[in-house]
């Protein structure tokens, strides 16, 4: 019998209350947590935690190959200063002993300790880093003091509908959909940018979404392959697809969030394939799909 699937949920910044603290993926490790496998023992163990206090290493990223983890899901929602350099050697290590890495971020520059994460690293565009020799214009626009990457998927609480790019990945496989894979995610107003890097033969797009800005389509999330020793990994376009503020605007949000809400995606089938989406991601992060 398979053991459970140990999945630590961490952030890149310390409890604060008014921030994206963890507390605010709530929903995503509760849903987690109540999955179970055909005998009825659990499919995972979900431990939640925000970092240590700054100025130090974390005390569990900094150690991550030493410890019992299969997995990592890093909501990086720093400005830049959430991970140092034995933290990211820490989750390096972990990779290279076989740890499943999925690394979100979010728009502009939001996250950006995450650049120097190797290929999964690179695989995050930034404002201000990783970015290619001429910024483009902000893609949102309704909200002016937040610059390019922001794609505009729709608004926070409503459900945005994703391509699976093929051939299909199996994270993107559902087959209680008329298309057999995941249709929707939750929309958010600035999405960040991710791609597939030049230097990661083993990576590539799996999804993409469409900007009801512009009409744009941007790229949701690059799976890197499990190669060599290396874990397989998955780089996300934004936290929010992960948030309980967009799986359910009433679980409310960081007084800094200024766009209004719509109240669609938790009375929507959309959720089922929300679900789908992030079980399918734990159980290929851990060779399990």
């Amino acid at each position: 019998m398979n053991q459970p699937i140990n999945i630590l949920l961490q952030t890149t910044i310390e409890p604060t209350e008014n921030d994206w603290h963890i507390g605010r993926f709530s929903m995503l490790r509760d849903y987690l947590a109540s999955l179970s496998t055909p005998d009825g023992a659990p499919m995972f163990n979900v431990t939640a935690r925000d970092r240590d206090p700054l100025g130090a290493p974390d005390s569990v990223l900094s150690a991550l190959d030493r410890s019992d983890y299969d997995e990592l899901w890093l909501f990086a929602v720093d400005e830049g200063n959430g991970l140092d350099d034995v933290d990211r050697a820490g989750i390096l290590r972990f990779r290279a002993r076989g740890g499943g890495l999925m690394i979100t971020r979010d728009h502009m520059d939001l996250g950006c300790s995450i650049c120097d994460l190797g290929d999964i690293g690179a695989a995050h565009v930034f404002h201000s880093h990783n970015a290619g020799p001429s910024i483009p214009p902000p893609d949102d626009t309704d909200t002016p003091q937040i610059q390019w990457p922001n794609f505009h998927s729709g608004a926070n609480g409503a459900a945005q509908r994703i391509t699976a790019v093929p051939p299909v990945h199996p994270v993107m496989h559902d087959m209680e959909s008329d298309t057999g894979t995941i249709r929707f995610l939750p929309a958010h107003p600035h999405e960040g940018a991710v791609i597939a890097p030049a230097s990661a033969a083993h990576a590539r797009v799996i999804a993409t979404g469409h900007s009801l800005s512009s009409g744009q389509q941007f790229n949701i999330a690059v799976a890197f392959e499990r190669s060599g020793t290396d874990g397989p990994a998955i780089a996300e376009s934004t936290f929010h697809h992960f948030a309980d503020y967009n799986w359910d605007p009433h679980r409310g949000s960081p007084d800094f969030v200024s766009e209004t809400p719509v109240y669609d995606l938790p009375n929507s089938p959309a959720m089922a394939s929300v679900h789908h989406y992030v079980r399918n991601m734990a159980l290929w992060l851990a060779g399990r799909l």
